[in-house]
């Protein structure tokens, strides 16, 4: 190829991959998307060989073939940073205090990310600088005790500074502050139950052995601060914003995961257990329930509601809903009203 027709060509080739830059971005998803990002990294594999017949040219040398598994190399690193830039999947806006959660995932990304690249971009060059050539003899070295121990305390040091970050925000998870309101979530196959305190501010006792069809949260009958509890099955939970909770979580039947993406929170809630996590709700609005553990064949239908509120709106919420005592004095009217009926019945 002459050395006009390769700079027209290496134009052209540069204007496509701006044009297949400018797409992807604009596309945002879609097939369009995934257009404009092959045409940008076909378009730049193609200036790169330009650049480098340039300087083979210059040096007087002449490349028998294509070196093609350098060129997957770069390009396999080009598209992952090309990907990470103008990928149109992201995290949902966080809803919560914990930031750090982001700030470490980010920390995480960034260094693995940096590390994956600079080690395809090595091995290109690797591949590229010690191909074969005629009349030269590879040498075998099997073993280097000098590059084995500064790539172990390379990755122990790396290892330990990406881990780190994460010990004091785990530090921060276990410690709710004092000042928490103490709310319940109860998994079940498969829907989710909340429990908030009443008047007393406080959360009743509860036990396995006081569920029955009328006590479905096994909440302590004989236990006075249970009664003013208020139950809410089958709705939305409702928090108040800027008001720190720490969600006490129980399963009744398997393994569950209370999960919320926006609040970057969750833990697994384990048959015999009571674990908990905490946190502040830092924006309005409502937000999925999911569960994180495979509890059954229809795990993928468990999914509810979290509702965060103002604080006018949360107590007026609060005041529509009903207390442990209302339910089970409703579930004994219920029940005697139906045996009425059915004795009422029987008699000829």
């Amino acid at each position: 190829m002459s050395k006009s027709a390769r700079w027209n060509l290496g134009g052209c080739m540069g204007l496509a991959s701006l044009l297949g830059l400018f797409l992807a971005s604009r596309a945002g998803s879609g097939i369009f998307y995934w257009i404009g990002l092959i045409v940008f990294l076909a378009g730049i594999l193609v200036v790169f060989n330009l650049i480098r017949a340039a300087f083979d040219e210059s040096e007087g040398l002449v490349r028998e073939r294509p070196n093609y598994v350098a060129h997957m190399l770069i390009g396999v690193a080009l598209g992952t940073v090309a990907f990470h830039i103008f990928s149109p999947w992201w995290w949902a806006p966080i809803a919560s205090n914990w930031q750090y959660i982001d700030d470490t995932i980010n920390l995480t990304f960034l260094l693995t990310g940096a590390v994956f690249v600079i080690i395809l971009l090595f091995m290109a060059y690797c591949v590229v600088r010690y191909s074969h050539k005629k009349g030269n003899r590879a040498e075998y070295e099997p073993e280097s005790k000098k590059l084995e121990v500064i790539l172990t305390v390379l990755t122990t040091v790396a290892v330990a500074a990406m881990l780190a970050p994460g010990l004091f925000v785990w530090n921060q998870f276990v410690e709710p502050p004092a000042e928490a309101t103490e709310i319940e979530v109860i998994g079940q196959q498969w829907n989710w139950s909340y429990r908030l305190p009443g008047e007393d501010g406080q959360l009743g006792t509860s036990n396995i052995k006081h569920i029955g069809p009328d006590n479905p949260l096994g909440i302590n009958p004989d236990d006075p601060n249970g009664q003013d509890d208020i139950v809410v099955q089958g709705g939305a939970l409702h928090l108040p914003l800027d008001k720190p909770v720490k969600v006490l979580m129980r399963s009744i039947d398997v393994l569950h995961s209370f999960y919320v993406p926006e609040f970057r929170t969750k833990m697994d809630m384990v048959p015999g257990m009571v674990t908990f996590l905490w946190l502040t709700p830092s924006r309005t609005g409502t937000f999925q329930v999911l569960c994180a553990e495979l509890c059954g064949v229809a795990h993928a239908l468990m999914r509810g509601e979290v509702v965060v509120d103002e604080e006018a709106e949360y107590l007026a919420w609060l005041q529509e809903q009903k207390t442990f005592a209302q339910l089970a004095a409703a579930a004994r009217e219920s029940r005697v009203s139906s045996l009425t009926q059915n004795q009422g019945e029987a008699k000829p």
